[in-house]
């Protein structure tokens, strides 16, 4: 398989079903995609010893991580092969501290799509369903001239 030659919805399944990959990031922010639909993506993540701040605490940056690869990979599921994306922009709401050592879900959905921007939102939730942050992110899309 050539991820190249994959529109994005069609790549991300191949990465959920193991097929090709997961992004190098996956190593070091642990995540992986549990489903993957048009606009919508939803994916585990565990933060761990290696995400701490000075103070023990999870570093807000890993909330940040995922939910800038949940919205984006929200965007991508709706692009065709060959068609790129980027974050230009990304707000995150921490709500409550990230839990350590603990399969957190993110959910990411388009909410506006045109030929040149992405919009997406996302949230980062406890398995007991409390949401820890939230995201807006706009992603700029690159299309082949």
């Amino acid at each position: 398989m050539n991820p190249l030659s994959m529109s994005g919805i069609e790549l991300l399944r191949a990465a959920a079903a193991g097929d090709v990959p997961l992004a190098s990031i996956s190593e070091t922010m642990p995540m992986r995609p549990l489903e993957v639909e048009l606009g919508y993506v939803k994916m585990a993540a565990r933060a761990d010893g290696r995400h701490l701040n000075p103070l023990g605490g999870v570093h807000g940056g890993f909330a940040a991580t995922v939910l800038d690869s949940v919205t984006g990979c929200a965007v991508h599921s709706m692009l065709d092969a060959g068609v790129g994306y980027g974050t230009v922009d990304l707000h995150v709401k921490m709500l409550r501290p990230v839990p350590r050592d603990v399969e957190l879900i993110a959910e990411g959905r388009v909410i506006h799509l045109s030929r040149s921007l992405g919009v997406a939102e996302g949230t980062l939730k406890t398995p007991d369903d409390k949401i820890v942050a939230h995201a807006s992110a706009t992603c700029f899309i690159q299309r082949p001239q």
